[in-house]
């Protein structure tokens, strides 16, 4: 979300002490569109409180203030509520639905993106996990030795587009095929995010922002992480 944009709107709109029809249905459509976070439902949330704060200091119409920040609160919390409903979506393959699924919560992504797979060998997602790092998403790969240096692995590339890559050198595999988003969407199966998979195998994934299953998630990338430190590629 664009907040000096909003922030500037909100000031614009806040000179006529009113939120009238036509103001509320842009606030609530655009806000809608811009995939409003809760950080950012509370930055604006916030912003209109100091900006009314401000306007009763300077002797503003305390009561049409008041009935403006209702109206804006509204809004938000309409938006929040919309927003928020549970995700649970399910993909399979041969097809490119999984990859689809995968490429829409990788553009989604506004803070940080931590993949946990086997491999990463499709040149279609590592353009999206490039394109999320550009726009300064906050990525972390863990991915298995085995894997990492087969011919049409693009751990190599990611990892030299400055992406913070570890990789599982023990004599076991590293077999997980997850990610997490935003730390708040979980995104797991057995698909590889590979183009054999899309394809030609028979493989499942699924979406969910369940925190029953995204917390365990979590701390498990978490303790990976960290158990691979130093193993770098």
């Amino acid at each position: 979300m664009d907040r000096q944009k909003w922030s500037a709107w909100l000031e614009a709109s806040i000179q006529d002490y009113r939120l009238d029809d036509s103001e509320r249905r842009e606030l609530q459509s655009e806000l809608q569109d811009s995939v409003l976070s809760h950080e950012d439902r509370a930055y604006l949330r916030n912003m209109s409180f100091k900006l009314v704060q401000q306007e009763i200091q300077n002797q503003g119409d305390a009561a049409a203030l008041v009935r403006w920040l209702e109206r804006v609160v509204k809004v938000l919390d309409n938006v929040m509520s919309e927003n928020s409903a549970d995700t649970a979506s399910s993909w399979f393959s041969p097809g490119r639905a999984c990859a689809s699924g995968i490429i829409e919560q990788l553009k989604l992504a506004r803070h940080s993106v931590d993949i946990c797979v086997f491999t990463i060998a499709d040149n279609d997602l590592t353009d999206q996990i490039l394109a999320a790092h550009k726009r300064g998403v906050a990525v972390r790969i863990v991915t298995d030795n085995d894997k990492a240096f087969d011919r049409g692995s693009d751990a190599r590339r990611l990892a030299k587009a400055g992406i913070p890559v570890r990789v599982d050198e023990s004599e076991h595999h590293m077999h997980h095929k997850y990610a997490i988003f935003d730390r708040s969407t979980l995104l797991t199966g057995s698909y590889n995010w590979t183009r054999s998979a899309a394809n030609h195998n028979r493989e499942n994934l699924l979406v969910t922002d369940s925190s029953a299953l995204v917390g365990p998630y979590l701390k498990n990338f978490d303790e990976l992480w960290e158990s691979l430190h130093g193993h770098a590629l």
